[in-house]
């Protein structure tokens, strides 16, 4: 019964992300598009959480995403890049790409590689999302990318991970041996 609680949840939120009328009428369909991915690859990775039952993957996602719009933000408040349409000084890095990547990679770091195959495609399609709406360039992308990545991989531990100790005796040998398995 849990998992149809969550599954209705992730579904209920994912709906919601996609009507909501949070851009502009310009606003192209790839660019609308990019911009309801960027927010669902998150909402996936934080809801996997809860199917999981994993407290502690929810612990390691509060972190690993404050700390990915931390450094974003203070990042695009520093540098101080106009976007590539004139509209603000807000492009360096991609926001949008550092936070799909960021889900992404916390779903690869903590769940595996099979699982976060969609999702890195999907927030491959956000950054080219934003290059195509002149909202960013290339390296913008390429940053918020690394970041997004790096927030999970340094922040994120797999949910596999075990450390083995085990002890070996024998009549003429004694030791101890450490596995880490991830």
């Amino acid at each position: 019964m849990q998992h149809k609680k969550y599954t209705s949840t992730i579904v209920l939120a994912s709906s919601l992300v996609v009507a909501a009328p949070c851009y502009a009428a310009d606003t192209s369909d790839v660019e609308r598009a990019g911009d309801i991915i960027a927010l669902t690859i998150p909402a996936i990775a934080y809801g996997s959480t809860y199917h999981m039952n994993d407290k502690q993957g929810r612990q390691q996602f509060y972190q690993s995403f404050a700390a990915n719009l931390a450094v974003t933000y203070a990042l695009k408040s520093t540098v101080d890049k106009e976007r590539p349409d004139s509209s603000d000084n807000d492009s360096f890095p991609s926001g949008h790409t550092s936070i799909a990547f960021q889900g992404a990679s916390f779903i690869h770091k903590r769940y595996g590689l099979e699982y976060s195959i969609p999702a890195y495609v999907g927030a491959s399609f956000v950054g080219y999302s934003r290059v195509q709406a002149d909202k960013h360039d290339v390296a913008d992308v390429l940053a918020g990318a690394a970041l997004g990545v790096a927030s999970s991989v340094y922040l994120t531990k797999s949910y596999n991970d075990q450390l083995i100790v085990t002890t070996n005796l024998a009549p003429d040998y004694y030791g101890l041996s450490v596995h880490y398995q991830f």
